[in-house]
C-alpha cells in the first residue's frame, strides 16, 4: 500500500476484465486484489477509494473430501501392477465410513464420516480424548 502512494500509480479495469498497473512493483499486488479498483485521492477515508466490482463472485461447491478428519489418513498413490508387468497410477482411497457414535459428554449420538481405524481407536481410548488430540470440537455436529 505504501508503495502506490509513493509512485502515485493507479488501477484500473480494462475492458477485457484484466487488472492493468502503471508502476512494475504494482504487478504482483494487483494479481492479489482479484477485481477491486483502488484509487489514489488525498481523502483519507479508505472506504471512499475502494471499491468492489459489481460483478457476482463465484463460489466454488463444497465437496467432502476424502480424508479422514480424526486420522488424518488421506488417499495412498500405488501402481496398478498387470501380468506383463506394465505399471498404471491409481489411488488407494481411505476406508471412510458414515457412522453414529454414543458420545457421553454430550449425551447424545454424533454422526461421523471417520475412517475404520479411527473407530477402533475410538473404542480403545474414547470419543472424546480422541476428537480431543484431533482438535475437533463436538458441540457444532
Amino acid at each position: 500500500m505504501t508503495t502506490m502512494a509513493t509512485h502515485g500509480a493507479w488501477l484500473r479495469m480494462t475492458s477485457s476484465a484484466k487488472l492493468v498497473a502503471k508502476s512494475k512493483e504494482l504487478r504482483f499486488v494487483t494479481s492479489q486484489l482479484s477485481g477491486l479498483r483502488i484509487s489514489h485521492s488525498p481523502s483519507s477515508d479508505v472506504s471512499n477509494r475502494i471499491s468492489f466490482p459489481s460483478f457476482p463472485v463465484r463460489l466454488q461447491p463444497v465437496v467432502a473430501r476424502r480424508i479422514c478428519p480424526f486420522t488424518g489418513k488421506k488417499a495412498n498413490r500405488a501402481n496398478k501392477v498387470s501380468f506383463s508387468n506394465h505399471k498404471i497410477k491409481k489411488l488407494q482411497f481411505v476406508n471412510l465410513q458414515y457412522k453414529k457414535v454414543w458420545w457421553e459428554a454430550g449425551n447424545r449420538f454424533v454422526k461421523l464420516r471417520l475412517s475404520t481405524k479411527a473407530l477402533k481407536t475410538i473404542e480403545k481410548n474414547g470419543l472424546d480424548a480422541v476428537a480431543k488430540k484431533a482438535g475437533i470440537d463436538l458441540r457444532k455436529k
